[in-house]
């Protein structure tokens, strides 16, 4: 083929992305156009994807799922724009995010920090500067962590939204990150969480002392086959599960969890008088 550029895609992410996204086009026997014509571009821009003079976009790259066969699988191309999007993350969390966007029934248990999906952007932006200061990242990282949150809580507002449930340990709360006013705010954003009719919001107590069934953050998913997945995380590693046997217990021990916690009553109560304390 004439002026046919040879790829590389171990020269960086976006080259596996377009060299990937080349070989099924071909394997199917599609030019350029008319791929371009299935995804909603011109065949110039599919080209410069491939080639790596474009970075392709989540709205592409769930387009390409489709017409390519690749919605939901392990190597969709909306995880391969989410490892380009958000290399820094744990291992598993930038494909954990894309299936969060899906799930029917979201779980969360957090402990020290208040979860991703609630926070403020002030909350946010304090805690990026902090691992920014402590030279764990980059300034661009530091933004890009910034504004996951956002939008990660944008792709929950949609007309069906998910159930989610979010089980706090009493740390979590109790923890002043960014000072007395920002934290007001941000329990303020948890008390208008709880109000909201799809969510369930409870704080596990340092009274539970050992029942408390997790030692370290989980996020449950339930997706619309009924499909269970699971993220755990560390300090420095992340694994996103989706085998039955080990991903059942951990719902099972989610359940525990919240029969252990304070109720959703007691919880706001305490979430109040705290806010009471540091007005």
């Amino acid at each position: 083929m004439v002026n046919r550029k040879e790829l590389n895609p171990e020269a960086s992410p976006q080259a596996a992305f377009g060299a990937r996204l080349r070989r099924l086009r071909e394997e199917r026997g599609w030019t350029q156009d008319h791929l371009g014509s299935l995804v909603g571009c011109t065949g110039r821009h599919i080209s410069a994807i491939e080639t790596g003079r474009k970075s392709p976009t989540l709205p592409f790259s769930r387009r390409a799922d489709v017409v390519l066969g690749t919605v939901g699988h392990a190597d969709s191309f909306e995880r391969e724009w989410r490892e380009i999007k958000h290399g820094n993350l744990l291992e598993g969390f930038p494909e954990y995010v894309g299936y969060e966007g899906r799930a029917v029934e979201i779980r969360v248990f957090e402990i020290g920090i208040i979860p991703g999906l609630l926070q403020t952007p002030e909350y946010a932006r304090v805690l990026a500067e902090a691992a920014l200061r402590r030279g764990a990242i980059t300034p661009e990282q530091a933004d890009e962590r910034a504004s996951l949150a956002a939008e990660r809580q944008a792709a929950l507002v949609r007309p069906r939204p998910p159930m989610v449930f979010v089980t706090l340990d009493e740390s979590c709360v109790r923890r002043t990150v960014g000072g007395p006013a920002l934290m007001d705010a941000q329990l303020a954003r948890l008390v208008e969480f709880a109000a909201l009719p799809n969510t369930l919001l409870q704080v596990a107590p340092y009274a539970i002392g050992e029942r408390r069934t997790f030692n370290l953050p989980v996020h449950l998913l339930t997706m619309s086959d009924r499909s269970v997945l699971c993220y755990a995380e560390s300090q420095a590693q992340g694994h996103l599960d989706r085998e039955t046997s080990s991903v059942v217990p951990m719902l099972t021990a989610y359940h525990q969890l919240q029969g252990e916690a304070m109720s959703p009553a007691a919880s706001m109560a305490m979430i109040s008088e705290l806010r009471k304390g540091i007005q």
